[in-house]
């Protein structure tokens, strides 16, 4: 089994349908992939439907606060219509629209030329994303839109969003009969990272594992986050975060292993 438990498709920040992510996995070798799109299971339908003889793992990836920063969380094997997780995801998509538009609004206000129905064409009716805008920034020549000058994190066309608390957000995955692993912990690309004292305060909340081998967290970091998980039982994962084009990364860059993945199989309810 080849497995890679972290993918994005157009139902969200992705550049790839939903119904093509089955057919790209074969041809990359994966027997399993999970379709985590951003607080959304809008795409899970129409990958299952074309699952290529791909095991197709329902899945999400929410936006939750951990202290003052923001981390993510896959919910692997939640139930798609389980009411709280469903409503709460909507509460978070409604919001993305409110934060997209003024975003655009302040992106104007420091002198970049983007409209709300060119940042809205870019999503193609996926909920807006900060992705989504840096594209439309990238195509009125500004290249560093991740940066604090412009959309990151307290950056200065950045606006908060609702987000769930982490320890919430374990809650309704397990709830909605799934399992929680802790996206990219200690991405250099982010601007916080999670501390091993805050990993360990979340396995005692009913985390089930973190994500290790990811394309944002270099070999050093891999390392120390696989003795971390070690010590609190929690359980390795590695995933490609694929966006498409989007992102320079491949499906299965980074996998799971088979028994990693059996033993989260065995957790879910």
């Amino acid at each position: 089994m080849t497995i890679d438990l972290h993918a994005h498709s157009t139902a969200s920040d992705g550049t790839t349908p939903p119904a093509e992510l089955p057919r790209l996995a074969a041809e990359a070798g994966l027997t399993v992939l999970a379709l985590t799109d951003h607080d959304t299971f809008a795409g899970l339908a129409a990958a299952s439907a074309a699952s290529s003889g791909v095991e197709i793992v329902p899945g999400v990836e929410i936006s939750c606060r951990l202290d003052d920063a923001e981390v993510h969380l896959l919910g692997l094997f939640a139930d798609p219509l389980f009411a709280p997780l469903a409503d709460e995801l909507e509460l978070i998509r409604t919001d993305r629209v409110r934060r997209g538009v003024r975003m655009v609004e302040r992106c104007r206000e420091l002198g970049a030329p983007i409209t709300l129905a060119q940042v809205e064409g870019i999503a193609a009716g996926a909920p807006l994303g900060r992705p989504h805008i840096a594209a439309a920034l990238a195509a009125v020549g500004v290249t560093d839109a991740f940066t604090s000058e412009w959309i990151a994190d307290g950056g200065r066309a950045d606006v908060p969003k609702h987000v769930l608390s982490t320890v919430d957000a374990i809650a309704l995955v397990r709830a909605a009969g799934g399992v929680a692993v802790l996206a990219h912990p200690r991405s250099v690309k982010r601007r916080a990272e999670v501390s091993d004292t805050q990993l360990a305060a979340l396995a005692e909340a009913g985390l089930a594992g973190i994500e290790v081998d990811h394309p944002e967290q270099p070999p050093e970091i891999r390392d120390r986050l696989r003795t971390v998980a070690a010590d609190l039982g929690l359980l390795a994962t590695g995933s490609s975060d694929f966006h498409g084009d989007r992102k320079p990364v491949r499906l299965g860059e980074h996998t799971t292993s088979p028994d990693v993945f059996a033993a989260l199989c065995s957790l879910r309810s």
